[in-house]
């Protein structure tokens, strides 16, 4: 959801505002100088504009539109109403009782997102092993790619915390994913 209160999910693919462009430049500033070798991103233009200055100094970038969104199907689009947010509440309840095969009307499962998310993951993993990487995407794919990074069960997504352009900074040992930085936003601050 915007800051307007519209459901974006992936169908919506909708320009940062300018709190969002602000968050970019402070993202950017903190973490610029950092020796990525590579970025990828979600399809929406969202993600690509998180991270334009780093892409505009030159890091190679790709677009990987695994790493998009959940869909909100027939939701998506639309101001979240009385209706629109109790919908929204028994799903996610319904997800933390461990129902991650119940799919949004029109959209899609947390288990239909995480066999996309596990494809992108499989596939930076085999480019990437030895690189630093910026994977820029959004707040609940971001929570199931965690789960998946780290073995847990999708059941256990918001345990992931998420606001716009935080940093989660992970380390791979060659067989395990470990975290370094949980939902930082340090550079927010300064």
């Amino acid at each position: 959801m915007n800051l307007k209160g519209i459901v974006q999910g992936s169908g919506v693919d909708s320009s940062l505002n300018v709190t969002g462009k602000f968050q970019a430049k402070k993202f950017y500033e903190k973490y610029g100088n950092l020796p990525f070798d590579k970025i990828y991103i979600s399809a929406l233009q969202r993600t690509k504009e998180s991270v334009e200055k780093f892409i505009d100094k030159g890091l190679p970038t790709e677009v990987l539109p695994e790493l998009n969104e959940i869909s909100w199907g027939i939701r998506e689009g639309k101001v979240v109403d009385e209706e629109g947010s109790a919908y929204y509440k028994a799903m996610l309840k319904a997800w933390k009782m461990g129902q991650t095969d119940v799919r949004i009307e029109g959209g899609e499962s947390p288990d239909e997102m995480a066999i996309r998310l596990k494809f992108a993951l499989d596939y930076i993993m085999e480019k990437n092993e030895e690189h630093e990487i910026l994977i820029c995407m959004h707040g609940r794919a971001m929570r199931a790619m965690l789960c998946l990074m780290l073995n847990f069960p999708l059941k256990a997504m918001d345990i992931f915390e998420h606001e716009n352009l935080c940093l989660y900074e992970l380390h791979h040992t060659g067989s395990v994913f470990t975290i370094a930085k949980f939902m930082d936003l340090s550079h927010m601050e300064s």
